[in-house]
């Protein structure tokens, strides 16, 4: 009974709790009723009225922004309607400069209206296409006013501008103050400024400025026989020429910037003095002149004319003349101080005072161009003009002038070295006489003439500025250079097809490296000292030049080598003489070598060295005997007569081949020569044996060999001494005998 009763009293208490938590559900769900009744409310009604009130509020802010935009466009097209009308009234009363402003201004409100978007009004292109018929309309009435002010008579246009036509052209300008102030003729000033506000003034004075250039100022610097007259009348003043007789060919700078001085003194007067406002420029004030705006335009031109036709023509060529350049210098000077008084010219030193100034270094670049240029035409000239030159000829040179004392403390004796011949270096050395004695030879007369290029302009070198020293020092060894570059490429085919020019290119090459050896040395105490320390040397090119002059001279040796064996390869190889038409094709064979040999003689006769001569020719003679008797030993069988026709075919070749040694024009000199063939000829005594062999019996065969001993077994070896036996003697006994005694 106890559980129950406790049971009973839990569930009495958890009833009103559970009613409590009932009653809180159904308030709740009440209230949430109420939200929704009110958000209905507040969706249908309260938005639908705030909504109403936004769209009438942005509708009005749009109405009002097309109103303010409606406005400030009629505004504007009043401006440029105003402006106009202003315009129109300025013109009639020729008011140039403020009927350009208003002109300026209808322009900036049209750009206003056209810059604003979505609101393309059709009438801005009407407003557009007047503009522009009242801008041309002014720019007409300018250009009137502007031909009347300069007025150029020019010659008919396909004269151009050479000096007869330069002569008749004019230049009027109608710019001077009028005497009673007359109304109608609007002042310079004001025609010029509404041309700038217009922004049309730079292509009338580039207009302008061209003429200037080519009719008049062009003119006066190329044409030193040209004057300028000017002529002032009351309402106009005048520009013309005149042409005299220059005193000079080449006018002096002096004189030619007086000129041109003159032509910009009366352009300020009448013309250029104008100062004007210009818009939009970014200058201090915003005031410019016309001289200065025209300054712009021609200066640069003009300074250029100036200095290719004036100053470049008037860099002295030689370094006495120098110091008188300081003259034209000043007057450069002078010149740009006056332009720039006259404000057509701004800043400081120009590039035509900047050339007058390195006049130095110009002097030196005209120099090395001259002595460069001379020395390419001497090197593309004719090579076979030639002189002679022997040991004690020496380069024409003026007297040198002795070294200055200022540099050196103790003075050294210059080496007196101008010969081919003898040296003297003071008493440092005594040299013997043919250390660098060149052998007599021909050399091309355009060879000696570059040499004295050379020496005279290292001369000249020797008494310039130390700059100017340098530069014409390394032109000379330009000049050798170039020759080493130039000459064999230039005459390439004549030295490769005539011998005669072979060799003399092979002297002109041993010539210049003769005189390389000691020209550095000769100048080396007047050369600055940038030079002095060893730098100042040709030495170094000496190996290139012996080398050129070789290789020319061998290549031509081989050329005629290979012409002798080729006439020899048609001799038949000398086999079966007995053969009437074998031993005519020998002997026009070994003639036709001995011809060539003999005009080869002549042609290097006088030309070469008498050492190189002898020793070229016998060479050559020597590759003939040589192959004739390659081709006899190798024969296999000869008979007594082929060995009689074999032999008198070498006779002709040891009684005519010496004849070919001619190295002098004096006949008689050459016998010495002759007779020392055998010194020259290598296989001289080795054809002299053939020929006895061709001519001897048995006995005597073995007798010249005398065991290995004798004068035969100098020239030939037992095989081929056995070989000739057993071609020139039938199979015998004694045949036998004398084989076995060749070893």
């Amino acid at each position: 009974g106890e559980v129950c009763t406790m049971i009973n009293k839990k569930y009495n208490e958890f009833l009103p709790s559970m009613q409590s938590a009932e009653d809180l559900v159904a308030r709740v769900e009440g209230l949430a009723s109420n939200i929704d009744l009110l958000k209905a409310g507040i969706e249908n009604e309260v938005q639908r009225d705030l909504n109403v009130a936004v769209a009438e509020f942005t509708e009005l802010k749009q109405q009002l922004e097309r109103d303010t935009l409606v406005l400030s466009v009629l505004k504007k097209l009043q401006e440029f309607d105003t402006a106009i009308k202003e315009y129109n009234a300025a013109l009639l009363e020729k008011k140039y400069v403020t009927a350009a402003q208003q002109l300026e201004k209808a322009r900036s409100s049209l750009r206003n209206l056209e810059s604003r978007k979505g609101f393309e009004l059709k009438i801005l292109k009407a407003l557009g296409t007047e503009l522009t018929v009242q801008t041309q309309n002014m720019l007409y009435h300018l250009g009137e006013e502007w031909q009347k002010l300069i007025v150029w008579q020019l010659p008919p246009s396909k004269e151009g501008s050479s000096l007869e036509a330069v002569v008749l052209s004019e230049l009027r300008l109608h710019t001077l103050p009028a005497q009673e102030q007359d109304a109608a003729a609007p002042p310079v000033a004001a025609v010029l400024q509404a041309l700038a506000v217009l922004g049309e003034l730079h292509s009338k004075l580039k207009v302008f400025g061209q003429l200037l250039l080519k009719y008049i100022l062009k003119p006066l610097i190329s044409y030193p026989s040209l004057q300028p007259l000017t002529e002032e009348q009351p309402d106009v003043f005048i520009l013309r020429f005149k042409s005299e007789e220059p005193a000079l060919d080449q006018p002096s700078p002096m004189v030619v910037f007086d000129k041109i001085k003159l032509i910009f003194e009366v352009l300020h007067k009448y013309l250029l003095n104008v100062p004007l406002e210009q818009p939009g420029e970014d200058r201090k004030d915003g005031r410019v002149t016309l001289a200065e705006l025209l300054g712009e335009l021609i200066w640069e031109e003009l300074s250029d004319c100036l200095i290719q036709n004036c100053l470049v023509n008037s860099i002295p060529t030689n370094s006495s003349k120098l110091e008188q350049y300081i003259e034209v210098i000043r007057s450069t000077e002078e010149f740009e101080k006056a332009l720039k008084k006259m404000q057509f010219l701004k800043g400081d030193t120009t590039d035509l005072l900047k050339y007058a100034r390195n006049v130095n270094s110009h002097f030196a670049n005209k120099k090395c161009q001259d002595v460069i240029v001379a020395a390419r035409n001497l090197m593309t000239s004719e090579i076979h003009n030639t002189v002679k030159i022997t040991p004690d000829s020496s380069v024409a040179l003026p007297k040198l002038p002795d070294p200055g004392t200022g540099d050196h403390s103790k003075i050294h004796k210059p080496s007196s070295l101008l010969h081919n011949g003898t040296v003297n270096l003071g008493n440092e050395s005594k040299l013997s006489q043919f250390t660098f004695s060149l052998p007599t030879c021909r050399i091309s007369s355009s060879v000696e003439q570059l040499m004295e290029l050379a020496y005279h302009t290292l001369v000249e070198a020797t008494g310039s500025t130390d700059q100017c020293c340098v530069q014409l020092f390394y032109s000379v060894r330009n000049i050798f250079q170039l020759f080493y570059d130039v000459v064999p490429t230039y005459h390439k085919e004549n030295l490769q097809k005539l011998p005669q020019l072979a060799a003399i290119h092979h002297n002109n090459c041993m010539y210049i490296a003769h005189h390389l050896l000691t020209l550095g040395h000769q100048f080396r105490y007047r050369m600055t000292n940038v030079l002095c320390n060893g730098a100042a040397t040709f030495v170094d090119l000496v190996p290139g030049f012996r080398r050129l002059g070789m290789e020319c001279f061998l290549a031509q040796m081989r050329v005629q080598k290979g012409e002798i064996l080729e006439r020899l390869s048609s001799a038949r190889n000398f086999s079966n003489m007995d053969d009437e038409e074998n031993f005519c094709a020998a002997n026009k064979a070994i003639r036709q070598v001995l011809h060539q040999l003999k005009r080869l003689g002549k042609v290097w006769q006088d030309v070469l060295p008498v050492n190189v001569y002898c020793k070229a020719m016998g060479t050559l003679l020597n590759t003939a005997l040589a192959e004739i008797v390659t081709r006899i030993a190798a024969l296999e069988d000869i008979s007594a007569e082929d060995a009689d026709r074999l032999y008198s075919l070498c006779k002709i070749m040891v009684e005519e081949g010496p004849q070919v040694f001619t190295p002098l024009l004096e006949e008689d000199k050459n016998k010495k020569y002759q007779e020392e063939v055998p010194v020259y000829v290598q296989k001289w005594m080795t054809f002299k044996e053939l020929m006895i062999i061709l001519q001897a019996n048995l006995q005597e065969i073995v007798d010249q060999w005398a065991d290995g001993k004798g004068p035969l077994a100098a020239e030939f070896s037992a095989a081929e001494v056995k070989s000739l036996i057993r071609a020139l003697f039938q199979n015998t006994e004694r045949r036998a005998a004398a084989l076995a005694k060749i070893k």
